[in-house]
């Protein structure tokens, strides 16, 4: 199963760092927080990716052309032809795709521009801007006993978002924006999609979480995972700095991974 990973918005709230480069290169420790959310994914045996570019997509695409060399010991004999000989090549089992969506496009024009890459197949989509300790084949598994078009993990945390209205069968029917504490949860991404999904996104300019996926919970088509575990998203320089305490200290809950 593929997984879609959204990195193309230019993430204003953080503009300290993202002025150089796209949110989802900015880096926890010395990796960018799109590596973290794809070594989770990879723990759990999903390797093939596609990331969604725009805002300064050759930073992205030059990272990922670089990755291989930079994780290798490597010979450069200039005596003979410039040749380069890679030794001890420790990497990931990863196949990337790395569209360019668009520089100004909303979320769900850029997952219509993948289209071509998911054919008529199950597939995943996050946000390239939060990490959790899902176990996300538990929620591969939940979305395909429920046989809906659509699973979105939702999570309850303090922040301004626009929560669910989740029944009592995790069934999703209404979106509004948050109270202060009202214990209410909210899309964490993290989801499960049916290829039907496609068919309800217009263009560029549709937002994937507006119309697409308010019409899908209105349909009865729409299922909340709910995570109780650890989930942060990195939208201001506050954020950041605490996933990269974590990280130094050894305590990054979404580390599933052995190094």
């Amino acid at each position: 199963m593929k997984v879609v990973i959204l990195a193309g918005g230019y993430g204003t709230r953080i503009s300290e760092e993202s002025h150089l480069k796209p949110k989802p290169m900015l880096e926890i420790g010395d990796k960018p927080i799109l590596w973290h959310i794809m070594k989770e994914y990879s723990y759990y045996g999903f390797h093939e990716f596609i990331i969604c570019c725009g805002y300064k997509q050759h930073i992205i695409k030059e990272w990922f052309a670089d990755y291989y060399l930079y994780n290798s010991d490597a010979t450069f004999d200039f005596s003979d032809n410039n040749k380069m000989v890679v030794h001890n090549n420790v990497t990931e089992p990863w196949k990337v795709t790395l569209v360019d969506t668009g520089l100004n496009t909303m979320t769900g024009g850029r997952v219509k521009r993948i289209q071509q890459y998911i054919g008529n197949e199950t597939f995943m989509l996050t946000y390239g801007d939060a990490v959790s300790d899902i176990n996300i084949r538990e929620l591969v598994d939940f979305h395909k006993n429920h046989k809906k078009m659509a699973t979105l993990t939702a999570v309850n945390v303090g922040q301004r978002f626009g929560v669910l209205g989740i029944d009592s069968e995790n069934g999703i029917n209404s979106f509004r924006e948050k109270e202060s504490n009202d214990g209410a949860r909210i899309n964490a991404g993290y989801m499960v999609l049916e290829p039907e999904i496609f068919d309800l996104i217009q263009g560029d300019d549709t937002v994937f979480e507006k119309e697409p996926l308010e019409t899908v919970a209105q349909n009865g088509q729409l299922k909340a995972y709910k995570h109780d575990g650890f989930w942060q998203c990195m939208d201001t320089k506050r954020e950041k700095e605490k996933l990269e305490e974590l990280w130094e200290k050894g305590e990054a809950p979404w580390k599933v991974w052995k190094n």
